[in-house]
């Protein structure tokens, strides 16, 4: 039998609600497979593969491949009405306009007050990432010259990424300084002695832990032998007294504050705004004043900038933070509620057993620490089903059992993900 035409079975599976150029993907290859009638699950696959919302029941609160930092509704627009993908009215945004003078203004404006009010900087500037915020630093400020590092801190970061190819990338030197293990000041004070040293970098090490036999050098420590101190913070709390919390949190303890480490003698720091800080990607630099000019002017800076969603996003976690209001940021809440209440949720989704879990915080950040959680149980392996759901549930599997962690889930969303259970349930069954 003749096979249809493209374009007449594209047609036949319009109720997908793909644009009809995918939908004549789809068509295509079911026809080159040799099966036409398994167009409308091609196609229902290339939906599938566009970006779109998931519930994560993983228990990983920053999930590199789920997001990191879950984002409200209310952070994914831009402030002052800038365009975005919603229902509202298309307006522009003051991204580079000074609604004061009527002239143009500087789109690293907005958020440098707040993220320098959040730290006690004098500045800060957004960039599209942390490797991004790195690479800036050093390209402005290190240009062929030194740049001291323990050996013990030349990190790798997800995708492969090292510290010695981002340094080679900004045109810097590396001066390995110390051992793997133990780093003292003294190593860095000789090499400022040696060598044409610009620029001391420590770089903390929030994808792994090196314990034992250990020893660093403090920021205090380095501050005080010559060269300028820049702080690669990486996972980005910005404050370890934790006010929007009204305490620390018993799972932070030990993690640098970005506010803290600028205190001690740091003349920069940079950081993820998508992990701790629970917002969107971006790399974040604060600290002397003069140095983010220098950043903010270098011709890389042009390549590095975020656009109007980021930082519209950006501006309104900054400002939660600055309300203390923490259950404005998914992340916290999440974070912050206690076993007791994720217990409750449990065992009112009617189905699975009721567990303690333990969570973790994810994306690199606070290795090995687990917080503890509450969720359910499902005998076997649940989890292509879950996520075949419409939205996709991801849960995590131990050993043939299915984890469902309701610390990462919305409380909104509980009643979706019991659906998605009885459904994955009488499928198997």
């Amino acid at each position: 039998m003749r096979p249809p035409s493209v374009n007449d079975l594209a047609l036949r599976i319009a109720d997908v609600g793909l644009p009809h150029p995918l939908l004549v993907i789809a068509a295509r290859a079911a026809i080159a497979a040799g099966d036409p009638d398994s167009a409308i699950d091609e196609a229902r696959r290339l939906r599938r593969s566009l970006l779109g919302s998931a519930i994560n029941a993983t228990g990983v609160l920053l999930h590199t491949n789920l997001g990191r930092a879950p984002l409200g509704n209310q952070h994914s627009r831009a402030p002052l009405g800038a365009a975005g993908l919603d229902d509202g009215p298309a307006r522009a945004s003051n991204l580079e306009f000074d609604l004061v003078s009527g002239r143009r203004g500087s789109r690293a404006s907005h958020a440098s007050l707040l993220m320098a009010t959040l730290t006690g900087a004098e500045a800060a500037l957004v960039v599209n990432n942390c490797a991004a915020a790195v690479t800036l630093v050093l390209a402005a400020l290190a240009r062929d010259r030194g740049v001291a590092v323990s050996r013990g801190e030349l990190v790798e970061i997800g995708g492969g990424f090292r510290v010695p190819d981002v340094m080679e990338q900004s045109g810097a030197r590396l001066v390995e300084v110390g051992t793997t293990n133990r780093t003292r000041a003294a190593d860095y004070r000789a090499a400022a002695e040696r060598d044409d040293i610009a620029l001391l970098l420590k770089v903390h090490p929030s994808n792994y832990k090196i314990t034992g036999f250990t020893e660093e050098a403090s920021v205090a420590q380095l501050s005080n032998i010559g060269p300028p101190v820049v702080v690669d913070l990486g996972s980005g709390l910005l404050d370890e007294r934790c006010p929007w919390l009204g305490s620390r949190p018993d799972w932070l303890a030990g993690e640098p504050g970005a506010r803290q480490t600028l205190a001690a003698g740091a003349v920069l720091v940079t950081f993820s705004g998508d992990k701790l800080m629970g917002g969107p990607q971006a790399g974040i630099i604060c600290g002397k004043a003069d140095l983010v000019a220098a950043c903010a002017a270098h011709p890389l800076m042009r390549a590095f900038r975020p656009g109007s969603l980021v930082l519209g996003a950006l501006q309104s976690v900054a400002l939660a933070y600055l309300r203390r209001d923490a259950d404005a940021v998914p992340f916290w809440r999440m974070a912050s509620a206690s076993t007791d209440e994720l217990m409750e949720r449990a065992s009112a989704l009617g189905i699975g057993r009721p567990s303690a879990t333990m969570a973790l915080a994810g994306a690199g950040s606070l290795p090995g620490q687990e917080i503890p959680s509450a969720g359910i149980e499902l005998d076997g392996d649940l989890a292509a089903s879950l996520r075949a759901f419409d939205p996709p549930v991801i849960a995590r599997v131990n050993t043939q059992t299915t984890v469902v962690d309701l610390r990462t889930v919305d409380p909104a969303d509980d009643q979706i993900v019991a659906e998605a259970i009885r459904q994955s349930l009488t499928r198997r069954n």
